[in-house]
């Protein structure tokens, strides 16, 4: 993840974390998310979760990011079982 990453303040157009997108992803897809979040870089879910990542916390430190400038209120998911409920069946899209 770049710098700039820590820069935005809403999810992305297309983050597959959005709830108010249709879900694109399979199931395993955020089991697979869900288990690399100690190396992942998500910023508006994990603060969401209140699990921020090592880098977060690093780049919070040195002032290249900080959380109290994320739209907490912005459509994504409160769970990732809410978001793999939300994940089209196979088959399905």
């Amino acid at each position: 993840m770049t710098s700039k990453a820590y820069r935005l303040t809403r999810p992305c157009t297309l983050c597959p974390f959005r709830s108010d997108i249709r879900p694109y992803l399979t199931k395993s897809r955020v089991q697979e998310i869900e288990r690399s979040l100690d190396r992942a870089e998500f910023p508006c879910l994990l603060e969401k979760l209140e699990r921020p990542s090592q880098m977060m916390r690093i780049c919070e430190r040195i002032g290249m990011y900080d959380r109290r400038k994320l739209d907490m209120d912005a459509p994504v998911f409160e769970s990732f079982e809410d978001m793999i409920d939300a994940q089209p069946s196979r088959g399905r899209r």
